[in-house]
């Protein structure tokens, strides 16, 4: 069988093999298969010698669908005198047996019997095999790393975060421990391609992590998948993935972005990039900005838009009441000894609609000293919804908390909300609605999304935007208060005329 032939199969028994791995299993492991054209494009992004020896790592290697497409690149750039070596971890059983089979294919091939192919299969767990080998100093000396790494959360007493605490990488993630383990394993200039989620680029949790990659390595080309769930739809994955390329201790330079809906790569188009557009100068959070179309990365005109929350006397908390640790004191409905407990379900728009009988969850907080300290008083408030879903057109969804919907003196906000303030106290009303509309504009949105992509917008992501100044979203405010009924077009058209 010829590689090409090998390639082809591994697509093709990929979803018949996907299905029959126990769901169970499959979180546990959490691993999704490669496309084969998904394979095909990240190996483009490599530098392939013609001459000398290439160690590639592939962790996680599943089937083989990275390493088998990686041959057939080699295969047609190799000299008589290349050679090749592979390095493939997998622990799962099943996986791995096709995984020997497609590689040792692979090496009867009668092109590889005048070449040098050397296959390793290692059954270990990456993670615990290689933390221990750094542990006593082995020397990196792979050229390549190529990489589609489980994502699963690591649990901070977990024995994971205590191997990967050895080698002085602190994250959160199996795929972001994969790809941190394979970058001190490479050479200097060495290539890394990996295909994982884009939550890392943003976000308190993996700091450590950008300040890793940015630290020891250089990005030279970002691509993005603009539909969240087709990449891997076969696995119903909806993470919205990157491949990401990084060239161990290479000196950063332009950055290429790219960027296709989906796996068929009909719609490619791609742009050179300034690397002070992908990370800002001075952003101690250092977040990776990846822009989705051929416009300016600076869709917010910083000119114009350049406060943080603290200059304008704001804050914004992701709602205090976590209603599982107080489920003793939840209530169907409101009574007169409870408070309105507010859910995302609550809000729709501008609109809340309080209390909701036909809502699941319930709509009131019983008021006692064990509540009390989770409550803000009743006023002027900005939410927004901590999750989106995907199908909704804007990541940011804002909704303005009016005093007089409710006839208490406190309000509750459940954990899924971010809440917009002054010291735990309400805002003046002129600005809650300016600023309300701000963050329902599509300027906004798309700056956003720069940065953000899951369907989580967490306190943090909203304190790292710019905003005008409180004036000009006080009279943002006044001009919303005066119009009977605003839609997007009338929003965007306003924040223009602020710009």
């Amino acid at each position: 069988m010829s590689i090409e032939a090998t390639v082809q199969r591994i697509d093709a028994i990929r979803p018949e093999i996907s299905s029959h791995l126990q769901s169970e299993r499959r979180s546990a492991l959490g691993q999704f298969m490669t496309p084969a054209s998904v394979a095909k494009y990240m190996t483009s992004l490599f530098t392939i010698r013609p001459r000398g020896q290439i160690r590639l790592l592939d962790p996680g290697a599943g089937m083989g669908a990275l390493s088998t497409a990686f041959i057939q690149r080699w295969q047609q750039h190799a000299i008589a005198n290349s050679a090749l070596e592979i390095t493939a971890y997998e622990i799962d059983c099943e996986l791995r047996k096709h995984l020997e089979d497609h590689l040792r294919t692979c090496q009867t091939d009668d092109f590889m019997m005048k070449q040098k192919l050397v296959v390793k299969v290692l059954p270990y767990d990456f993670i615990q095999a290689v933390t221990n080998s750094l542990e006593f100093d082995t020397q990196a000396n792979f050229t390549h790393a190529f990489l589609n790494p489980p994502y699963k959360k690591i649990n901070n007493d977990s024995e994971y975060r205590k191997w990967l605490r050895t080698c002085g990488i602190e994250t959160v993630n199996l795929y972001s421990a994969f790809v941190a383990l394979a970058v001190q394993l490479l050479v200097d200039d060495g290539e890394l391609v990996a295909i994982i989620p884009r939550s890392f680029c943003n976000g308190p949790y993996y700091k450590p992590f950008r300040k890793f990659i940015l630290q020891f390595t250089a990005i030279e080309h970002i691509h993005l998948f603009n539909s969240r769930d087709k990449a891997f739809k076969d696995d119903n994955v909806l993470q919205e993935n990157i491949i990401i390329k990084l060239i161990r201790g290479k000196k950063q330079e332009l950055v290429t972005v790219s960027h296709c809906a989906d796996d068929t790569f009909n719609d490619y188009k791609e742009r050179v990039c300034l690397f002070s557009e992908i990370v800002k100068p001075g952003d101690i959070d250092q977040f990776i900005y990846i822009p989705t179309y051929a416009k300016s990365v600076n869709v917010v005109p910083t000119s114009s838009f350049r406060y943080k929350l603290a200059d304008l006397g704001l804050e914004v908390s992701t709602g205090p009441v976590v209603d599982f640790r107080l489920r003793q004191f939840l209530r169907a409905e409101p009574a007169d000894d409870t408070v309105p407990l507010l859910y995302p379900c609550h809000f729709a728009g501008n609109r809340i609609t309080w209390p909701l009988s036909a809502s699941k969850k319930p709509n009131a907080l019983l008021l006692h000293p064990e509540t009390r300290k989770w409550l803000y008083p009743n006023g002027f408030y900005t939410v927004t919804r901590r999750f989106s879903s995907k199908e909704e057109k804007r990541r940011i969804m804002a909704s303005v908390v009016r005093p007089d919907a409710f006839t208490t003196v406190w309000l509750g906000f459940e954990n899924h909300l971010n809440i917009f303030h002054h010291r735990k106290q309400g805002l003046p009303e002129k600005l809650a609605l300016g600023l309300t509309v701000f963050l329902n504009s599509t300027m906004v949105d798309e700056y956003f999304r720069l940065f953000n992509g899951h369907t989580q917008v967490n306190a943090t992501d909203l304190r790292s935007l710019k905003y005008p100044s409180r004036d000009a979203l006080i009279e943002l405010g006044a001009w919303a208060k005066q119009v009977e009924y605003l839609n997007q077009s009338m929003i965007d058209e306003h924040i223009e005329g602020l710009a």
